[in-house]
């Protein structure tokens, strides 16, 4: 019978653009249709009484799964065919044990924070983050008695690992939580630097978890687990989903690790739908490419921008130089600067909105990764909850704006910032 997870023919190992075409589905289990059907269910039913039992002894973790055993279908809350597939095909870019689909990004990090943080415990966070996980991080789990400590993207570990030390005193870490590069500034964090400092807090009793938001170079274009992180975040709404058309998230780690989450999950009901998780399945064929042509766009339209003269500054990762402190991590990390621009229009916000309004091509609207430019103000918008002192402190200012490079003509991505440019 064909192995429908093998990863190599003849000892040459599949990259995970091929096996994403048909990983992990038989097409003979669904009438011999070449693509995963759309599994619209909420419920399986059980050959045998006893067969259900044994399913839910998995499901709940009452016992563990014999020799080859697997747990079969239930409910589509806690299982479905498609998020089973698509969960499966997610771990072949990271190198991941299992992973976990969402019905968002927040659904994601909300879910995956919950599993591990417990009153009393100590957060560390980088800043900047997303809007709305900063929100998250330091207005909602407070509530719940667990302590934000943010530490700044951009620096080399030994420069904050003193003061660190110093704050969270005696305290048990729970997790740390960043991104890299970060939402809107692109800073970058030491994942190894910042993995070995969180870990030298285990003891025999506890291990604190290390998740990072890849969101903006990942699944391609950098794997987190190869550094040391434990969970590896998405926005799948973003690149993996790529076609601003479905929301999702997705959590990737050790089956351990994955357990507890997808527990967790289980009963807050943040899973991702059948629905989502088929679209998503379709992107993933064309992820490479997608981020690919993107970046190459990037590139061209970064030569541009920083030739014009309303054009302030501009921050996008392949310009980093070797005299930035993260020039190393960059190189060691991340394996293309991916698509991704921030730069800075001379003024403030005046000037700034004159220039998104005056484009006609490029969309303003939030979000990124998707087939089409996107830009967007993240101080009046994505992170508009965050006080101005504390944007400024983050490097957000009412100048700066978020460009997500799409797949459109490089040369009519650059027609329409030139035009914008030179009438606002």
């Amino acid at each position: 019978m064909k192995d429908y997870r093998k990863k190599e023919i003849a000892g040459h190992k599949l990259r995970p653009e091929s096996l994403m075409m048909g990983y992990g589905y038989n097409p003979a289990m669904s009438e011999g249709a070449l693509k995963t059907p759309l599994f619209q269910t909420s419920t399986f039913v059980f050959k045998t009484a006893e067969e259900g039992k044994a399913f839910f002894e998995l499901a709940y973790g009452l016992r563990e799964a014999d020799v080859g055993e697997e747990m079969g279908l239930i409910y589509s809350r806690v299982n479905n065919p498609d998020l089973q597939i698509l969960e499966e095909r997610l771990t072949l870019w990271d190198g991941a044990e299992e992973g976990a689909v969402f019905d968002s990004g927040m659904a994601a990090i909300s879910t995956s924070l919950m599993t591990f943080c417990r009153p009393g415990d100590v957060l560390l966070h980088g800043e900047p983050v997303y809007g709305g996980s900063d929100h998250l991080i330091k207005s909602v789990l407070p509530e719940f008695g667990i302590i934000p400590i943010g530490f700044p993207t951009g620096v080399p570990v030994s420069e904050i690992e003193a003061e660190l030390r110093e704050k969270i005193g005696k305290r048990r870490i729970a997790a740390a939580f960043f991104e890299t590069p970060a939402n809107p500034t692109l800073g970058l964090v030491d994942i190894r630097g910042i993995a070995n400092f969180v870990h030298s807090y285990e003891n025999d009793e506890h291990r604190p978890v290390v998740m990072v938001d890849n969101t903006f170079l990942g699944p391609v274009f950098q794997h987190p687990l190869k550094f040391g992180a434990d969970l590896v975040v998405y926005s799948a709404t973003k690149f993996i989903g790529g076609h601003s058309d479905v929301i999702a998230g997705a959590v990737l780690g050790s089956t351990k690790l994955m357990a507890k989450v997808k527990g967790m999950r289980t009963f807050m009901g943040t899973q991702g739908s059948p629905y989502n998780s088929w679209l998503l399945m379709r992107s993933l064929e064309t992820l490479k490419l997608r981020m690919t042509a993107a970046m190459k766009n990037a590139r061209h339209v970064v030569k541009f921008l920083k030739t014009h003269s309303k054009v302030q500054k501009v921050h996008y990762l392949g310009e980093i130089k070797e005299s930035d402190p993260m020039f190393n991590v960059y190189n060691e990390q991340c394996e293309s600067p991916g698509s991704l621009i921030t730069f800075y229009i001379k003024g403030g916000e005046p000037e700034a909105f004159a220039f998104l309004n005056a484009l006609q091509l490029i969309h303003l609207a939030v979000s990124l990764g998707g087939t089409e430019s996107l830009i967007e103000h993240p101080a009046s918008m994505t992170h508009s909850d965050i006080s101005p002192e504390n944007q400024i402190r983050m490097g957000i200012t009412p100048a700066m704006v978020r460009l997500s490079v799409g797949v459109e003509h490089y040369e009519d991505i650059i027609a329409d910032l030139k035009n914008a440019l030179d009438h606002s």
